[in-house]
């Protein structure tokens, strides 16, 4: 903690690198904020200062509306007005920019391409245009130096709607034309192989084994060394294959689509399923503060992701008071029942639609598994706390389905009962002061066992 005079200074000019190392309290109004807060600064013997928002809390402070500082360092409502900043960039790398339509990603987010374009460059210092041609520009290059996939395939599979649009952009943005970068590779158009590389260290073995004991067949597969699976992505199916590479810090990743056109999404959510991006030193840093000294955390620990929402909500609805070997066997039964060639998941179309007589299970479960596909249907899968409203569907569910099919950082399962579990053996546990990092918490937990 630092002396209450830096804690002074560093409030009063409201630098934002302080932001979330200590939180300012105001004794005559009660209220807890963030060093950066925009209200009128208090008269320094008003203030106590405090490490952790808890600690304001506890001593009595209620938190500011204005700058939330209750809310978890990262969060949207921590983030405030750089939330849709942060949402549009998401999108981007997602591939939700093809054929550079901005007005369409505007529309999503529910604001003008002008002020969208105005947020992105005051948090980038670039137009969501500039980062999103940056961006096909680089996917394009991995896919010229490491596939065999002709030009107009590379084209379309990064988001140009013409291969005349793609050279002019390729050759500005990298200096260098798709031919000058071409290289011959012994692998057919169909199938693919890409390199992803990780941020070291990245314990393989420990998601493997989580996988394994989940797997769906035929949806998903696992080997030695091995993970693969089917999977629909906007109008196009495929399946991949990744193997750990552990020479070079990284995945072999061989694809297999039916539209080159949606490749750069599909990888961008194989990189998310995968967390090939987490700082698991940073993370585990982090966490220690949550746990007894005594609790040797595992290293390189990552979020295995599940393909979707939709996907991982399902499979919470499923896996709610069996086991997992038992909510295994029903989403497998689901998909053999109601999935395209008993090989993909289902569409939330399909399974709304049926009666699900194949499930022996209370029909309660079976009617909250319809409402929840019924409700994606409609609704779609941009705000999972809309499913609350769905009888049957809790808390749990829903903070199952954003820590493995959003890959939210800061998803603390406390009332699961494999964590319950785990915590039986650790000593002066405090969840909050995980954050922003608490889904990383629960999986470590969950090691335990």
């Amino acid at each position: 903690m630092f002396a209450d005079s830096i804690c002074q200074t560093a409030r009063l000019s409201r630098d934002k690198r302080f932001d979330g190392l200590f939180y300012v309290a105001v004794r005559s109004t009660g209220i807890y904020c963030r060093p950066i807060c925009p209200a009128p600064p208090a008269k320094e013997s008003n203030v106590q200062y405090f490490e952790h928002a808890h600690q304001a809390s506890q001593a009595g402070f209620r938190p500011c509306l204005r700058c939330r500082p209750d809310a978890s360092p990262g969060s949207y409502p921590w983030l405030g007005a750089q939330t849709t900043a942060l949402r549009a960039k998401q999108l981007i790398d997602q591939g939700h920019f093809s054929n550079g339509d901005a007005q369409q990603l505007s529309d999503r987010l529910g604001v003008s391409s002008s002020y969208l374009n105005q947020l992105f460059k005051r948090h980038y210092g670039i137009a969501p245009g500039q980062y999103a041609l940056f961006n096909q520009c680089q996917f394009a290059k991995q896919l010229l130096q490491q596939t065999n996939l002709k030009i107009a395939d590379i084209a379309f599979a990064s988001g140009f709607n013409s291969v005349r649009r793609f050279n002019d952009a390729f050759k500005k943005t990298l200096q260098l034309t798709p031919s000058e970068i071409r290289k011959t590779h012994k692998q057919s158009a169909e199938n693919i192989r890409l390199f992803l590389s990780v941020r070291p260290p990245f314990n393989w073995p420990a998601m493997l084994a989580f996988l394994a004991k989940r797997v769906i067949t035929p949806l998903e597969w696992v080997g030695d060394n091995l993970y693969g699976r089917t999977f629909t992505f906007r109008d196009s199916k495929g399946q991949f294959e990744v193997r750990f590479d552990d020479d070079k810090q990284g995945f072999w990743v061989d694809i297999t689509l039916d539209n080159w056109q949606h490749l750069q999404g599909v990888v961008a959510n194989i990189r998310r399923i995968l967390d090939v991006d987490a700082d698991s030193q940073v993370i585990n840093a982090q966490i220690e503060k949550a746990l007894d000294k005594r609790c040797e955390l595992v290293q390189g620990l990552r979020l295995p992701g599940i393909w979707d929402p939709y996907e991982a909500g399902i499979r919470a609805v499923l896996g709610q008071q069996v086991s997992v070997a038992a909510a295994r066997e029903l989403c497998t039964l689901l998909v053999k029942q109601l999935g395209e060639n008993g090989h993909y998941f289902p569409t939330p179309t399909v399974v709304a639609q049926d009666e699900l007589a194949f499930f022996k299970m209370p029909a309660r479960r079976k009617q909250a598994i319809k409402d929840l596909s019924a409700f994606v249907v409609e609704h779609g899968c941009d705000n999972l706390d809309d499913w609350l409203v769905i009888k049957g569907i809790g808390p749990w569910t829903v903070d199952y389905a954003k820590m493995r099919g959003t890959s939210d950082p800061d998803i603390y399962l406390g009332g699961d009962l494999g964590v319950k579990k785990a915590l039986n053996a650790v000593e002066n546990f405090d969840a909050l002061k995980a954050s922003p990092f608490r889904s990383y918490l629960t999986f470590q937990l969950w090691q335990k066992l």
